[in-house]
């Protein structure tokens, strides 16, 4: 270390000597002194801080416990079942309401056909119902005919006097042939036609009592319950076939 030297003839400080003669030389000490000074390198400032960066403040963590957990977990469960309900039932809905448009469609094109078809089917049940109805009227009729038949034992002279009316007259030894009660009845009050018109009585039993058949050469009338009864129902049917069945919408 440099010891700095004595100097017992200047005092104070060297400032105050320049003060007091500006041209007094220096000594040795105060050059190298000034010299130190004006060479000595300017301390390094330390440097400037950085900014520090700016952080965002954290938000707290926020802790939940597990009960809570499951509460979020069944609120989060809850509003995806009524969302998926809701999607689910919209289109169910417009599903649903296509495919009952789409069958009610269906159920009138039946309806349609149906229609179409119904005065066919009412003809024909119709017309059915009246050949059921004409036969089981004549079949009653028939029924009916023989109890009264059976009642009146004078039904017989009717039919012979019909027989001696029609035209033309049979020829050629005309028999009448009934049964044999019917022929007794009718030689009682129908003789002396009968011998007018040439015609004989023969009696069988074979023949129903009501009925007759008159045989001759010029040919055969057939007044016989069963010839007449056919009769009867062909003209009946014949009629029911020509009218016309009226189907009311």
């Amino acid at each position: 270390m440099y010891n700095k030297p004595a100097n017992t003839a200047r005092s104070g400080p060297p400032f105050a000597r320049r003060a007091n003669g500006a041209k007094e030389a220096l000594t040795a000490w105060e050059r190298w002194e000034m010299t130190a000074i004006a060479q000595d390198p300017a301390p390094d400032l330390p440097p400037e801080p950085k900014p520090a960066p700016v952080v965002a403040p954290l938000k707290p963590e926020v802790l939940i416990n597990d009960v809570e957990l499951a509460q979020l977990r069944l609120q989060a469960l809850r509003s995806g079942e009524a969302e998926g309900f809701r999607q689910g039932f919209a289109q169910g809905h417009t599903q649903g309401r296509a495919e009952a448009v789409a069958e009610v469609q269906a159920e009138a094109r039946q309806l349609r056909a149906l229609a179409q078809t119904l005065p066919d089917a009412l003809r024909g049940a119709q017309a059915e119902i009246a050949d059921n109805l004409l036969a089981l009227a004549l079949d009653i009729a028939r029924q009916v005919l023989g109890q009264a038949l059976a009642l009146d034992s004078g039904a017989i002279l009717p039919v012979v006097r019909e027989l001696l009316q029609a035209e033309p007259a049979l020829s050629g030894a005309p028999q009448l042939v009934l049964h044999p009660d019917d022929a007794a009845l009718v030689q009682q009050h129908l003789a002396e036609d009968l011998q007018a018109a040439g015609w004989r009585i023969r009696g069988d039993v074979n023949c129903q009592r009501g009925g007759c058949r008159v045989l001759a050469a010029s040919g055969e009338q057939d007044a016989s319950l069963p010839g007449r009864w056919e009769r009867v129902t062909a003209a009946l049917v014949k009629t029911a076939m020509h009218t016309p069945v009226v189907v009311h919408a």
